[in-house]
């Protein structure tokens, strides 16, 4: 006996397109589909505020004046925290909502005679609302178009929610990555594959460093590949790693391993490898997490003044460290010009720019900070 389809075929891939919206355009775009394919309509329009500090997204399929959600008519209905309006129930009567200042401005113009609006809410506060326009010769809502409707709410609902809870990742992610490209140290992470997953620019600056020094790395600022023989050791890690596995008992973590690599010749520069696993993931490898330094910058050759103490130095670019720190080993904007191969002018800039991001006036002060 042949089974029927749960779902109408003429919505199921809409449906699908809108459960996978990975953003607000996207979501946007999957509700024209789904209401297109399921429901008669004259145009369709979006209001959304996720956030109650951010501004209103508002989107029509016709050109409807951008006041329509904010009409008093609308505020009402949406205090009483019902999920689905009919726009000529917002009146007494039939009569009335076609003399109404409403109908005049909204609906007249585009030749419309019904409307519907889905309200959702999150919480006490609404975030979205859908609304659907049908011209007069389309005819009112019928009770079929009413339920297919309501079996639609909590579709866009869920839709609504994942579309919310990735952008706030991807907002965390940005956020994090953007705290990682001011970090001073080099930092890497590679997947199983040895392919890279993250690395700030610090981290190219030490490959190119690594493989050329530091007078052609800062001349030429080429970019270089990973070092070969942090990828040599990191293979050596991966094997340790699967010869303990087999040795261990199933559902036992494998111990973190950590290794340092120095360079052959300029033992100064190391890279510090650890070898981690999220505790809950059972079946995915483990990453490569790589801490990079160049151990004369940090000052234990030179003893420079330690600004690596203090809270904001993270905030400043390679550049911004560099010149920071020839200024407070008492050099003169020239002679940092030289030590950098910079021009005066963005020497100037540089510095600036320190003074602003640790919140001090002047060298004197810098220097002071520093020491």
């Amino acid at each position: 006996m042949k089974r029927e389809s749960v779902i109408d075929p003429v919505i199921e891939k809409p449906l699908l397109r809108l459960h996978r919206a990975m953003n607000v355009s996207s979501f946007w775009k999957a509700v024209q589909r789904l209401l297109s394919a399921s429901i008669a309509n004259h145009s369709i329009g979006l209001s959304l505020k996720q956030n109650p500090n951010g501004p209103v997204i508002a989107k029509w399929t016709r050109s409807i004046p951008d006041d329509f959600f904010s009409t008093e008519a609308l505020k009402r209905c949406a205090t009483t925290r019902k999920k689905l309006v009919r726009l000529n129930d917002l009146f007494r009567n039939r009569s009335s909502f076609v003399r109404s200042s409403f109908y005049r401005r909204y609906m007249a113009p585009q030749k419309c005679a019904h409307g519907i609006a889905l309200f959702f809410w999150k919480r006490q506060r609404l975030i979205c609302t859908i609304a659907i326009l049908r011209a007069a010769k389309q005819g009112d809502f019928s009770p079929a178009d009413l339920k297919l409707l309501r079996q639609l709410y909590p579709q866009f609902l869920a839709a609504l929610r994942r579309v919310e809870s990735l952008e706030r990742e991807q907002s965390v992610r940005v956020n994090f990555q953007q705290c990682l490209q001011r970090l001073p140290l080099p930092t890497m992470v590679l997947r199983w594959n040895l392919k890279p997953i993250y690395q700030n620019p610090a981290a190219r600056h030490f490959y190119a460093v690594w493989e050329k020094g530091p007078e052609e790395a800062r001349r030429t600022k080429a970019s270089s590949p990973i070092p070969s023989e942090i990828l040599d050791r990191c293979r050596v890690l991966k094997k340790q790693w699967s010869n303990t596995q087999r040795q261990m008992h199933s559902g036992r973590q494998t111990e973190l391993i950590e290794e340092q690599v120095h360079h052959p010749h300029s033992r100064n520069l190391r890279a510090t490898i650890q070898l981690t696993q999220v505790k809950s993931a059972n079946v995915a490898r483990p990453h490569f997490l790589i801490a990079c330094e160049d151990l004369y910058r940090n000052g234990a050759r030179f003893r420079r003044p330690q600004l690596f103490r203090l809270p904001a130095f993270a905030r400043l670019t390679r550049r911004e460290r560099e010149v920071a720190q020839l200024a407070c080993e008492g050099h003169s904007n020239k002679e940092i010009a030289e030590n950098a191969c910079l021009s005066l002018q963005t020497v100037k800039k540089h510095l600036h720019s320190v003074f602003r991001k640790l919140e001090v006036p002047s060298r004197s002060r810098l220097m002071a900070l520093a020491a």
